[in-house]
């Protein structure tokens, strides 16, 4: 287990509890949280709260092994390497979840794991913000920004869409989901990067109403990206 004693303080639950849901549930302070590569939960109320979430798979192997891993050692355990990640790009001032704490359990050739990290509050989606209404051009060229700021930390994001973009009222952009994320020399990866995102928005604005996404839009986001 890896833990920053700072933020959990002085918490009585044990690993066993402190990364299960059903114990957060039974005390009626688990909510659920959108989902990506693994099955999240908000834990908690008011203006500090936590997200908890556990490593799965996708795509066919996940009908075969849902949420385990082939253990290569611990420096390679998905959760720990997160937890590293978040802490290093804290440190750095991109805005990214606060690592809280990181667990693995190991048998055999395999291994399970989990994550604990700040919630970023008051913030959507970029995905839930260009459902409800357009996103103006300054918003737009925020985001760009701010992935390019995460580019020039030589930050490798491995699932950038609009869904791993946060926004909030007053415009601060936030980056989430660093699961296989990495630092990396420079090199194709960067423009894999906006690919992805790109595919993301048009994918998602297919089913939106007309003007939610734009090539002009996607110009300004490059605007942003593209430093001074």
């Amino acid at each position: 287990m890896l833990a920053d004693p700072h933020w959990l303080g002085n918490s009585q639950d044990t690993p066993t509890t402190l990364f299960d849901p059903g114990h957060w549930r039974e005390r009626g302070a688990l909510q659920p949280a959108a989902q990506g590569r693994g099955s999240a939960w908000f834990i908690g109320s008011g203006p500090d709260q936590w997200v908890l979430k556990c490593y799965r798979r996708g795509g066919l192997v996940a009908r075969i092994i849902a949420d385990r891993y082939v253990w290569a050692g611990e420096a390679r355990v998905r959760a720990f390497a997160e937890w590293r990640l978040l802490q290093h790009l804290v440190g750095l001032g991109l805005r990214v979840p606060q690592p809280l704490a990181a667990r693995y359990r190991r048998s055999g050739l395999l291994y399970r794991c989990e994550l604990i990290t700040r919630r970023i509050a008051d913030c959507r989606p970029l995905s839930a913000a260009l459902a409800a209404a357009p996103v103006p051009a300054p918003l737009w060229r925020a985001i760009g920004a701010t992935v390019g700021h995460m580019h020039r930390l030589s930050v490798d994001h491995a699932d950038l869409n609009a869904h791993n973009i946060l926004l909030d009222d007053a415009g601060a952009v936030s980056l989430i989901d660093f699961d296989r994320g990495r630092l990396r020399a420079d090199g194709g990866w960067k423009a894999g990067n906006l690919a992805r995102l790109l595919r993301s928005l048009e994918k998602i604005s297919a089913d939106l109403p007309a003007g939610r996404f734009s090539p002009a839009m996607w110009s300004e986001l490059l605007a942003g990206y593209r430093p001074a």
